[in-house]
């Protein structure tokens, strides 16, 4: 029973800080997935093999070499002196990406909730400080409650969609796309991801003893990952083209759902960036205490600082520029990832 529940914490844990606050709003769906019509089944269960088969493999490795963060694990796939920079690289891209998330839920505090912009980034910064002192076990927890919700909520859209007119459309949706930017989508989407989540995977896997529990916790959380895709894909499919002119697209699809739901999909965004935001600032902690002689604790309010002043005039224009870098380092890393061969002795 305990390893049963270690495996559904790593699966949901692996769900969460995948399915971050672009996937909740359903842009990330439409961009890699819908607006290549039917092509997009079949894209999605690529992705989630995908995603099966490297997330298990990347948490295997750092529970072999008793990784302490994810430069550790760069640094076995790359060697010390590009793992190190690569490393680096990927921590400024966790802290801008965590300081456009931070903006965002201010932002779901002022625009829904009525409260002021600051008091929304306080209230996620605090409750981020507290979650932190629990360690790996806090970040478990808190995707252990976010990650059924999620689940909940996309067996309703599918329930509600499934009675639609347009049910069907996600097997027949034609798109002006090309065939080989179709394809290559799920392998950019998986690695993109991945090494986003590398700041938390790889703990999860240097603190876990069990290679079994590992493997059942990829597996379910690679498989999850995969259900929520499809799950957005059909809701948004049943809904092309016009859905493409919101910009949360699947806001538009819970609020025809009613009030209710519509409230709970405005919580359940904010939930999905507060334990993105909890799981990275966790992992970016893990990197900076093997740099700096410095306690965690510390470390955590000098990163959650940053992002707060960050946070106050945006990181949307450095993002632009950095994301395409990244996304190719990411295929790089993914390639990496992919050809690591275990030691003879293991």
């Amino acid at each position: 029973m305990k390893n049963a529940v270690k495996v559904m914490q790593i699966a949901f844990t692996y769900i969460g800080t995948v399915v971050g606050a672009g996937f909740a709003t359903g842009q990330e769906i439409l961009q890699f997935f819908t607006r290549y019509g039917k092509w997009g089944v079949l894209t999605i269960l690529l992705s989630m093999v995908l995603f099966i088969w490297l997330g298990t493999k990347m948490m295997l490795l750092a529970q072999e070499i008793k990784a302490e963060s994810y430069e550790d694990l760069n640094r076995k796939l790359f060697g010390d002196r590009i793992g190190q920079g690569l490393s680096l690289f990927t921590l400024i891209v966790l802290i801008g990406v965590n300081s456009v998330m931070l903006a965002g839920a201010g932002s779901v505090f002022m625009e829904h909730f009525g409260m002021h912009y600051q008091i929304g980034l306080w209230i996620t910064l605090i409750g981020t400080f507290l979650l932190l002192g629990r360690g790996i076990g806090g970040v478990m927890k808190l995707n252990s409650i976010v990650v059924p919700m999620m689940i909940t909520l996309s067996l309703a859209i599918i329930s509600n969609t499934a009675g639609s007119p347009g049910a069907s459309r996600f097997l027949t949706l034609s798109s002006d796309n090309g065939v080989l930017a179709a394809w290559a989508s799920p392998f950019m989407y998986t690695a993109f991801n991945l090494s986003m989540a590398q700041a938390v995977l790889v703990p999860i896997g240097s603190h876990t003893d069990s290679r079994r529990t590992i493997v059942w916790g990829g597996v379910l959380g690679g498989a999850g990952v995969g259900f929520m895709l499809m799950a957005g894909h059909f809701a948004l499919s049943a809904s092309m083209p016009g859905i493409q002119q919101f910009e949360i697209p699947m806001g538009n699809i819970a609020q025809q759902l009613g009030t209710t739901i519509q409230l709970i999909y405005i919580v359940l965004i904010f939930m999905e960036i507060f334990s993105t935001f909890v799981a990275d600032i966790y992992g970016v902690t893990l990197q900076l205490k093997q740099r700096l002689k410095l306690s965690p604790k510390l470390i955590s309010i000098i990163v959650l600082l940053i992002c707060y002043v960050t946070s106050q005039f945006g990181f949307s224009a450095l993002l632009s520029v950095l994301y395409p870098v990244f996304g190719l380092f990411s295929l790089l890393w993914a390639v990496m990832l992919a050809m690591y061969r275990k030691s003879k002795r293991q």
